[in-house]
């Protein structure tokens, strides 16, 4: 009885040890710590995926455990008067500095956009919370973080259209002046799908011929910008790194789509573009838009069009709308952006979408920072509250804002 034991122990930290241990690249730091996090989240993951397959509880719907643990109450502190409020009937988060006594010079204003690959995530979570605080300090800006509706219970277009209520919204005088906010100085930044809405926003503000007010510079953090070649090399590359795997990833597009898993599996296989995205395949050839140092040993191979596109609203022509996917505008509409901040990380499926922005707009004349972290990977700033706290998240953090601090 007691070799079984001794066995029965040893195979259940063999087993343990098996599952924690991901083959994660030297370069990266605190290996270990990202191991067990990572093991957190594919649990996580596991357990949605059986609880879909039992019927008790769709895959999101599980998977949103993480939003809900994170979760904090905005409240104000000595230095941060913060505020939970409508904007043209969209939630917000409103972070404000406290006025000093004389105070009456106008502010910077950061208007940020949460991540969760559109399903998961709020304004509300503890490192956006933190986030917030620290740019509202640092900056002496008010910051303006945006509860918009997720899917799958609202597929595209519902939360880009919530954002761009909300950006509306603010960029009117009188808001602004409600603030004592610098209309000259005000700037859209999010990381992950908030950085997709992030730049989505920016190129529709530029096309609206009612809009007077536009936003001064564009930060957007390894943002996902294209959904028509999900085979690029950063999706080949890192399709089973810790945090967002390229199952994780393509998961996140389809269900911000569209509930039908046929459209799933055809992105999985990366044949579910079809002649209405088809034509716009050439804005995402990364052979002609990576420099050579990112596309290493792989062979561009132009994607299969083989779905149907299920009529006037289905998913395939959602992915070529550039308000899903802002990757797909010509120059010529890249040409009147405002400045932007592309932040990308090496071990990240989305790390070929921001380098090849970057490239798109500096080819259109736009000014470009790209800060590329060899050693990053996706997620990285949001690790800053303990026990998932990393120094990279932080050193991301840092650059960031001394970025904003430079350009706003």
């Amino acid at each position: 009885m007691q070799l079984k034991g001794i066995f029965l122990l040893l195979s259940l930290g063999a087993f343990t040890s098996y599952y924690v241990y991901q083959p994660i690249p030297d370069k990266i730091e605190e290996r270990w710590k990202l191991m067990l996090t990572d093991c957190f989240f594919r649990s996580l993951s596991h357990l949605a995926d059986f609880s879909e397959l039992l019927g008790l509880k769709d895959y999101m719907g599980v998977m949103m455990f993480i939003t809900f643990a994170e979760r904090v109450l905005p409240v104000s502190d000595q230095r941060v008067h913060v505020t939970e409020e409508l904007f043209d009937g969209v939630e917000v988060v409103v972070y404000q500095p406290k006025r000093q006594g004389g105070d009456t010079e106008l502010r910077r204003a950061v208007i940020y956009l949460h991540g969760g690959g559109w399903c998961l995530g709020s304004a509300r979570m503890g490192p956006y919370d933190l986030l917030a605080r620290q740019m509202v300090n640092d900056l002496t800006s008010v910051v303006v973080s945006v509860e918009y509706r997720l899917a799958p219970e609202h597929h595209f277009p519902v939360p880009y259209e919530d954002v761009y209520r909300v950006v509306k919204h603010f960029l009117q005088r009188g808001v602004l002046a409600q603030y004592s906010v610098d209309p000259g100085r005000i700037a859209v930044s999010g990381d992950s799908a908030g950085g997709n809405l992030a730049a989505a926003v920016s190129q529709q503000l530029q096309q609206d011929p009612e809009q007077q007010l536009q936003l001064k510079v564009q930060a957007l953090l390894y943002p996902v910008l294209q959904a028509l070649d999900l085979n690029t090399p950063s999706y080949q590359q890192n399709q089973n790194m810790p945090i967002l795997p390229r199952t994780l990833m393509v998961r996140f597009w389809s269900e911000y789509f569209t509930s039908d898993k046929t459209f799933f599996r055809a992105m999985m296989t990366n044949t579910h573009n079809s002649p209405e995205s088809a034509a716009l395949l050439k804005f995402v050839n990364w052979s002609a838009f990576l420099p050579e140092s990112y596309r290493g040993t792989y062979n561009y191979s132009v994607p299969v069009v083989a779905f149907s596109a299920g009529g006037s609203d289905g998913p395939s022509r959602s992915i070529a709308d550039p308000r899903a996917s802002p990757l797909l505008v010509p120059d010529a509409a890249l040409r009147s952006l405002p400045k932007a901040y592309v932040l990308t990380c090496e071990y990240d499926v989305l790390r070929d979408d921001g380098v090849m922005y970057a490239s798109r707009l500096r080819r259109a004349g736009v000014e470009v920072t790209h800060e590329h972290y060899a050693s990053g990977f996706h997620g990285a700033l949001m690790f800053t509250v303990w026990p998932t706290d990393f120094l990279i998240g932080r050193t991301m953090t840092e650059n960031f804002i001394k970025w904003l601090q430079h350009n706003l």
